[in-house]
């Protein structure tokens, strides 16, 4: 089967990039959301971010045009039924997630493949509420924030895959104009398998007098060649994501590695998310940024 539409669940930061990145692959592309209000919302920003790749020259008018006709939105799930490829991006919960699954699973055609954008949550846990057949269509796609400028795309194949489907799903992260890479279904993947002990480790040696916020992200940047230290990094990605992805690897691996320090509880209870919520281990609030006065001890 040669996937020529593709349906997208959720049109938040995630699901309007991803929409965005199969449009403009030429690709006719149906979003889903549960508000006219937020497909309008999330659709404003495909507008300024195709208006920003026309302003660089990377795209014409014309193409900007042509992709944006591709693009539509509905509050329906029947209208994501003759989609031959569907990619979920809405809340990381997985109840959320299997009770959509199972609704979709008997609207959509038998050809249909599911994947999902989870960053964490097993692909197999979400499967688990769809009809047997099913379960050798689903996959994984991760893509990465923001989507149409990140080129990577962790691929995830659960014990149950069919290699073919696989393949095909690796195929069409290529004419996304990604890079797959190739992942089993193990929380975290690859990314945030090696990325989030970084990120916890970072935050233990601040807990542990090792040093500064500033110090310790300065060293990453500067010895490692690293773009942006793991505080501003864990400030970029939300802490309270960060909380979230660590405490489900942690409860797969039962790794001290993985286990979420008492400060990122803290913090995350205090919502200093990061950047989005204003202050993180830095406050945004202020310009130039500054460490977030915490008392550790």
């Amino acid at each position: 089967m040669e996937i020529k539409r593709v349906g997208v669940l959720g049109c938040g930061l995630m699901g309007s990039g991803i929409a965005q990145v199969a449009a403009s692959a030429g690709f006719e592309t149906v979003v889903r959301e549960v508000s006219d209000d937020l497909i309008k919302k999330g659709f404003a920003g495909i507008e300024k971010s195709l208006a920003k790749f026309a302003e660089k020259g990377t795209i014409t008018d014309e193409q900007q045009r042509e992709i944006r006709s591709r693009l539509s939105g509905t509050t329906s799930f029947e209208d994501l039924s003759d989609c031959d490829i569907i990619v979920e991006a809405i809340i990381e919960n997985l109840e959320e997630k299997r009770k959509t699954y199972k609704q979709l699973d008997g609207l959509c055609k038998p050809e249909t493949i599911f994947a999902s954008n989870t960053s964490s949550i097993s692909i197999t846990e979400m499967m688990s509420t769809t009809s047997p057949a099913r379960q050798l269509r689903f996959i994984g796609l991760h893509f990465f924030n923001p989507v149409p400028l990140m080129k990577l795309v962790e691929v995830v194949r659960t014990i149950l895959t069919d290699e073919t489907i696989y393949e095909q799903g690796v195929e069409f992260a290529r004419r996304l104009g990604k890079v797959p890479v190739r992942a089993g279904d193990k929380s975290g993947f690859i990314v945030n398998r090696l990325l989030v002990p970084y990120l916890l480790d970072a935050i233990r040696a601040l807990e542990e007098g090792v040093g500064s916020i500033q110090d310790i992200d300065t060293s990453m940047k500067l010895g490692l060649g690293y773009p942006m230290g793991p505080f501003t990094l864990g400030d970029f990605v939300g802490l309270d994501t960060t909380y979230y992805i660590a405490e489900i690897m942690f409860n797969e691996f039962r790794e001290k590695r993985f286990a979420p320090p008492p400060l990122l509880k803290r913090m995350v209870m205090a919502r200093l998310y990061g950047r989005k919520s204003g202050r993180g281990f830095y406050d945004y609030t202020k310009d130039p940024k500054n460490p977030t006065p915490m008392r550790l001890v």
